[in-house]
Formats: C-alpha cells, structure tokens, sequence
C-alpha cells in the first residue's frame, strides 16, 4: 500500500525485497535490453526522467527510485500522475533488483505508444520539414547522440530502416539524455522504402558521405529537408547514395571520418540556422 513520506509530501510504495511482484519490470534490466520488453522501456537517470514527464508520445507506468535521491528530486516526482506507481528501496534492495549497481539510483518504465503512420505523419507536417534518416545504424552510442542532436536543433522526426537499432533501447535512451523519448520515429522495411517514403513526401534527400558532390556549408537547405546518414566505415550503399544528393564535409587534409553523430550535429545546425 502507498504511504506518505513526509520529507517529501507525496505516497511512495516502498519496496523492501527484491523479489517483490510490484517492481518485476525492473528485474536484470541489462538482460532483458537484449530480449525486448513487449513494448516497455527504461528510462534512466534524473534529466532522462524529467523528459519523460514532460514528453507526450509515450506513457508513463511506474518510477523507482533510492530512497536517499528522493528529497532531492522531490521537484521532479511532484510531476508524477497518482496513477503512476512511485517505488521506493534502499540501495541493497535496488541494486539486487536490476542485477548491477544502480548509481544514478533513478529508473523508470515507460510504455511505447505507436506513432501512426509514417507517410500520414510526414504529410501533415508543415512546409518548412526537417527529417533524420538512418541506415545501418546499430550502435546505440551513435543512435543515442544522433536523436539528441535531432531533438536539440527541431527535428521533426526520424525514420530508420530496418537494420538500425532500436532507440527505446535504455543506453540509446540514456546516451540522448531523453531526446529518443520526444523525437517521433518510424520504422521503414529497408533503406530504399525509406527514399520512397521520403521522396513522395516532396522531401529532398540529403545523403552524408565523404564522396559527396555538394559542400555542405555551400547548401542552400530545402525546404523539406530529409538528412540520411550511414554507418561508419562503410557509409550509406552506392545504390542508396545514387538516388539522392549526396553532400559531403570538408576536413583538413587526408582525414575524412568524422563519428557519425558529430556529423549530424554539424549538418543539422547548418541546416536549421540558414
């Protein structure tokens, strides 16, 4: 049963063995990453929590917290619906229920709400669009940096093709700082279905690669304009760059690698400041 917890002025369910069935979704998070949640995800650390308070495409089912963060995050978890469930432990019980050593000591669980259709989602947008695209992208670092910069410089969503990674995954959300939590994404069968989408949406497709043919800080941006980015090493297919306008970024010298989310946040400011 919930309790008042007067260092803070709100109810808390306490939760005092790790066995407890209230706080199963939290049971060795880093093993279920691997194996999907059926919808469900994890929201880690104080800033990712805030954002997911404030986000609307997804919803919240319970928080968990250390009992000694909660007087200082009490500003944050005043936010919390009472229908949310509000958990709270001592470090031993915490760090046994998610199977390693919980130092931000905050965790949440949301619940992935879909996003409709992507090719309805995309004609609604306004005339002047900005969209991030993904291709090949499984490393969840990048993932996380790259949905950061979207939500930092006013994308309006992200498309990914299949074999990109999932950016509900708890590093990915982590590495974002909740930009994965306030970005709409869709999920498209392959690299060319997501040209297809973007392209009969009126979207100029702007293909990163070193061998691009433009200079970015000579582009002229779009006004629906479509950004796709490929893996590092290889880059995005030749099939896939040959039906865009590929745009490359000078660099000093014989270098010409650059990570892939420090790419993004360069051509993403360029394009949202011209």
């Amino acid at each position: 049963m919930p309790v008042a917890y007067s260092a803070v002025g709100f109810e808390v369910c306490h939760i005092d063995r790790p066995d407890d069935p209230r706080v199963e979704a939290y049971v060795s998070i880093r093993e279920r990453d691997l194996v999907g949640r059926e919808g469900r995800f994890i929201a880690e650390g104080e800033t990712v929590l805030a954002v997911l308070l404030r986000q609307k495409l997804h919803a919240v089912e319970s928080v968990f917290v250390l009992d000694k963060r909660l007087p200082h995050i009490a500003h944050l978890l005043q936010d919390v619906p009472a229908t949310v469930p509000l958990y709270v432990a001592s470090r031993e019980v915490m760090d046994a229920v998610a199977g390693f050593p919980i130092h931000r000591g905050v965790l949440a669980v949301g619940r992935r709400r879909e996003q409709g259709e992507a090719a309805a989602f995309l004609a609604a947008l306004p005339e002047r669009a900005l969209v991030v695209g993904f291709v090949g992208l499984a490393n969840h670092d990048n993932v996380g940096g790259i949905f950061r910069n979207a939500a930092a410089f006013g994308a309006d969503a992200v498309l990914l093709d299949d074999t990109s990674c999932d950016p509900l995954y708890r590093k990915a959300i982590r590495v974002s700082v909740g930009g994965a939590l306030c970005v709409p994404f869709f999920r498209e069968a392959s690299a060319h279905a997501l040209v297809d989408l973007l392209t009969d949406a009126g979207f100029s497709v702007l293909a990163l690669s070193p061998r691009g043919m433009d200079t970015l800080s000579a582009l002229e941006p779009p006004r629906r304009a479509a950004l796709l980015l490929g893996t590092e090493g290889p880059g995005l297919p030749d099939d896939v760059l040959a039906r865009c306008r590929t745009v490359s970024i000078p660099m000093h010298g014989t270098f010409d690698s650059l990570n892939v989310a420090t790419t993004s946040g360069i051509a993403l400011h360029h394009l949202v400041s011209r």
